[in-house]
């Protein structure tokens, strides 16, 4: 490097730090090292470890210390990988694992209480409902902390799991979008996908470009990105329907219903009709690829990126990979690049607006325990600012939760807006893993589905009868479990004794009677 870029760099450099100076002093006011005594600031997670906690300093406590001379942060662990990681295996099941949220509520409540909480959404409602977070909303309008340009999606979903309340705020979030090929859609004369469109609407547009043969056939639509799994794209297709295996207690079976029987003929449609690639279409594919004179390809399993598929759903993400793909099209041998744009998920007509798998990074919350409330308030008030969400705006990976900053990547001219439009499904449950603790083999009554949904593709089974069965074979299964929480009560293909459909006696068993 010569001497004046060097110059140059340093330069850089020192503005770059004297900005984030700046920005981090306007943010803490006038009275960020006003007091000379030091104080602690312990801040609760669920899972870590040294190297997390290194991590979330550098992520979030770092610059804040900067200029609050007088706060000192102590990261604390609910449950400690460490510990876990040299724990003997206990083959009953799941005894050795402990219970989240019991680990959780110990941190709120023991004798040296943590004052901030950095939550998993999943236990926002059951923590606001047994009363161990302070309520922000009256915080925020004494301090006119400004949420008017907060992305609705993240507030909507934080107000929902707390009765239209706020008990906590995330400075980042991430979501999903409807890719599409804008190429795919001009060769076939088909008006593109917009924003705010049904299931119906989308499947009607992968109808109509799809089009080609074996190998050489492009697809319409591919629920997620790597294609094949219709079970597990019929559980993406009713996530807003809020479909559910079995009910809370892992006692009966619920996937005998109108929900699912219309989420599984929907999405075998797409498959039966070559909308959407099967395994056996992706492999296809790939053994083209292989004997051809293409030679090694780094994109061959994304069939969005290869061209194969018009449409398909992404998270945030996926943006790098597309461009990464796209800014090295030259080095791949037969790879043509083209045009693409995302569009708001589709959404259900009977649930309009509410869809986009939507993940809250870092939700943080006050201990209603906390020692240290005020600062505490503070540091939230502080990861959530405007300063700080300028700053970390450069995140190609998540978004900031404030939308002034949320703006496509290096140059691109997508629509951005996709990411942040939808409501989040609310949660079903106020404590989703319990079961998955109690019972650490309950997904032994999911597996005779995979088959099932199958049989159906191929045309051996009409919907109704595999769900029924499905019913059938996992209130067996959920029966025998009672008496054999953690143990295996199948062959592990999901395999298990059960009279035919038709004997009342075995219909009767299944329903719990």
């Amino acid at each position: 490097m010569n001497k004046g870029k060097a110059v140059r760099k340093w330069v850089a450099i020192i503005m770059t730090l004297t900005m984030v100076i700046a920005l981090l002093s306007a943010c803490s006011g006038s009275g960020g090292n006003s007091e000379a005594e030091k104080r602690v600031l312990r801040i609760g997670v669920l899972y870590g470890s040294g190297d997390n906690d290194q991590y979330f300093r550098q992520q979030y406590t770092d610059m804040y210390e900067m200029t609050h001379k007088n706060i000192e942060f102590e990261i604390v662990n609910a449950i400690d990988w460490n510990e876990q990681r040299f724990e003997t295996p206990n083959p009953e099941g799941a005894n050795n694992q402990p219970d989240p949220y019991e680990k959780m509520k110990e941190m709120l409540t023991g004798k040296n209480p943590v004052d901030v909480v950095v939550i998993d959404y999943s236990m926002l409602r059951r923590l606001t409902q047994d009363n161990l977070l302070k309520q922000l909303d009256p915080l925020i309008q004494k301090a006119k902390f400004d949420l008017s340009d907060y992305v609705p999606t993240v507030i909507d979903g934080i107000k929902a799991a707390g009765d239209d309340n706020l008990y906590a705020l995330t400075p980042t979030f991430s979501s999903s979008a409807l890719y599409y090929n804008k190429k795919i859609f001009a060769d076939a004369g088909v008006e593109p996908p917009t924003d705010n469109m049904t299931w119906d609407d989308i499947i009607a547009k992968a109808r109509l470009v799809a089009n080609g043969t074996g190998a050489d056939r492009k697809f319409g639509l591919s629920i997620n990105r790597w294609g094949g799994d219709g079970f597990s794209d019929a559980q993406t297709f009713g996530a807003a329907l809020q479909l559910k295996m079995w009910d809370d207690k892992g006692e009966k079976m619920l996937v005998n219903s109108g929900d699912w029987e219309m989420a599984w003929s929907t999405v075998a449609g797409l498959y039966k009709e070559k909308i959407s690639p099967t395994q056996e279409d992706m492999q296809k594919i790939n053994e083209k690829q292989a004997s051809g004179d293409v030679g090694f390809n780094p994109v061959s399993g994304d069939l969005f990126i290869s061209g194969k598929v018009a449409m398909t759903v992404g998270d945030y993400g996926y943006i790098n990979e597309i461009n990464n793909t796209m800014n090295n099209a030259s080095k791949i041998k037969g790879f043509e690049t083209f045009e693409w744009d995302v569009v708001t998920p589709p959404t259900h007509a009977t649930k309009p607006g509410v869809g986009g798998n939507i993940y809250y990074s870092q939700l943080m919350g006050i201990n209603q325990n906390a020692q240290n409330p005020d600062d505490a308030w503070k540091f939230i008030e502080f990861t959530n600012s405007k300063e700080w969400a300028e700053l970390k705006a450069r995140s190609t990976y998540e978004l900031v939760s404030r939308k002034e900053f949320i703006k496509p990547k290096n140059g691109a001219n997508y629509n951005i807006n996709a990411f942040t439009t939808l409501k989040p499904v609310p949660p079903t449950s106020t404590d989703a893993d319990a079961l998955w603790r109690t019972k650490p083999n309950l997904w032994e009554a999911q597996q005779p589905g995979y088959e099932l949904f199958q049989q159906v593709v191929k045309g051996d089974k009409t919907v109704k009868e595999a769900l029924q069965e499905w019913e059938t074979k996992g209130n067996a299964i959920l029966e025998k479990m009672k008496n054999n929480p953690t143990g295996g009560v199948t062959d592990g293909g999901g395999t298990i004794d059960v009279k035919p459909l038709n004997d009342e006696a075995a219909l009767k068993a299944a329903a719990g009677e």
